[in-house]
């Protein structure tokens, strides 16, 4: 008896993990989602790359925890917006777990505007003659994250591969 109990409970526990990774996962037939999510990934990389290898003129992970740590972001939250970035970035383009890249997108982007980019306005630096950058730019990786995590991959994604009915 009590085995057919333990059997009840895991079979109750693998049903609702299934039910939560079918809802992460679940994504339409959108070409318009992959669109997004492909080119949200590819705007990410480089700057996760900046911050983990030093590439494209970036210091690499120590010296961006580092620094992240002056602007007195705990290194977990460093951590984590860093992988958003990379990992996040490689996720997105892949279209694996796309709701859960886009919302680290989201959040590091938010964090991003609102702690270097609100107190210059609303536009981008074209021309060179303000302090910084606005937070145009933000606005819109906010926005693309958003339908990205209401949405989810889209077409071409193993999210849509890994949910697909048979």
């Amino acid at each position: 008896m009590t085995s057919l109990s333990l059997d009840r409970h895991d079979n109750l526990t693998s049903g609702a993990a299934s039910r939560i990774a079918s809802g992460l996962l679940s994504t339409s037939d959108s070409r318009s989602l992959t669109f997004l999510r492909i080119v949200l990934g590819a705007v990410m990389l480089p700057h996760g790359l900046q911050k983990t290898v030093g590439w494209f003129g970036g210091y690499g992970f120590d010296a961006t925890l580092g620094y992240f740590g002056t602007l007195g972001i705990p290194a977990l939250f460093a951590f984590l917006a860093i992988a958003a970035e990379s990992a996040g970035a490689v996720a997105l383009i892949t279209g694996f777990t796309t709701r859960i890249a886009a919302f680290g997108v989201a959040a590091t982007i938010t964090v991003a505007a609102l702690m270097a980019h609100v107190q210059n306005g609303f536009f981008m630096n074209w021309s060179g003659q303000q302090k910084g950058e606005g937070f145009e730019y933000h606005i819109v990786l906010v926005a693309i994250s958003l339908v990205l995590m209401a949405g989810g991959a889209g077409r071409f994604s193993l999210d849509r591969l890994f949910t697909r009915t048979k």
